[in-house]
């Protein structure tokens, strides 16, 4: 695709106004987790502000004008176990991760410090506000988001972040070639993804018919407990991995 049409990618799709990346959710801060707010929090926290992100200065490639990894965007990283599982097995690339859930966020910091991890930064904003204002068309080579809350009961279905017009402005922002990576162990979640990404013409499916449109799960991603346990009691997981075109 050239780049007149890239520049035509429906950047601004209105997104639902009652619709955020994340849900408030209990939770206290325990000691570790503050203490990695105040030791790693300046290193590896980023300010939101409505305005382009420059990815190299963010990532602290001092007097580079681009970034030079690839960079890819997670959306609600919930405690931060796969995150960090995925930024040590691919430590060339550079992971910009958006969580609002402040004990996800703490912990996601003290792993960082723990497992002396350099390629991750974090957001603590609505990654639909990130998107909409930080993120330029064209800067992304990836997108992971891993197990989103199912709203279960039909008449919440409304409430799930995955919908077109979310995917639309996602597309935009993903390079050539750059992929969607989504996960949910709920079925009826499964479908919607796979019937969002493939409405969506930026959009290619990686997966094959044979496979019924779902992804074998990448070496990256890590099994985590919750995922381990659901599956030994029977239950499945649907990877999605779509690419753009």
């Amino acid at each position: 695709m050239n780049s007149d049409s890239a520049n035509q990618a429906p950047a601004s799709v209105a997104f639902p106004k009652n619709i955020k990346s994340f849900v408030k959710r209990a939770g206290r801060t325990t000691t570790g987790q503050a203490k990695a707010f105040e030791v790693w929090g300046p290193q590896f926290l980023l300010t939101y502000a409505p305005e382009p992100l420059n990815m190299a200065k963010a990532f602290g490639l001092n007097g580079q004008e681009t970034a030079t990894s690839p960079v890819i965007l997670e959306i609600g990283f919930g405690m931060g176990e796969a995150t960090a599982h995925i930024a040590k097995v691919r430590p060339s690339d550079f992971f910009l991760c958006c969580e609002v859930h402040e004990p996800g966020v703490g912990a996601l910091l003290k792993r960082i410090g723990e497992q002396d991890i350099h390629n991750i930064r974090i957001l603590q904003h609505d990654a639909v506000e990130v998107i909409d204002n930080m993120l330029p068309l064209g800067s992304l080579n990836g997108v992971h988001i891993f197990f989103p809350d199912p709203w279960h009961k039909s008449r919440h279905n409304k409430r799930r972040l995955i919908q077109a017009p979310l995917i639309a402005k996602l597309s935009a922002r993903l390079k050539p070639g750059a992929y969607i990576h989504c996960a949910t162990d709920w079925e009826p979640y499964a479908v919607q993804i796979l019937e969002v990404l493939s409405a969506e013409p930026l959009l290619q499916n990686t997966a094959s018919k044979d496979q019924g449109g779902y992804a074998f799960k990448p070496d990256y991603r890590p099994l985590t407990k919750f995922e381990n346990r659901g599956l030994k009691l029977g239950h499945g997981v649907w990877d999605v991995v779509f690419k753009r075109i």
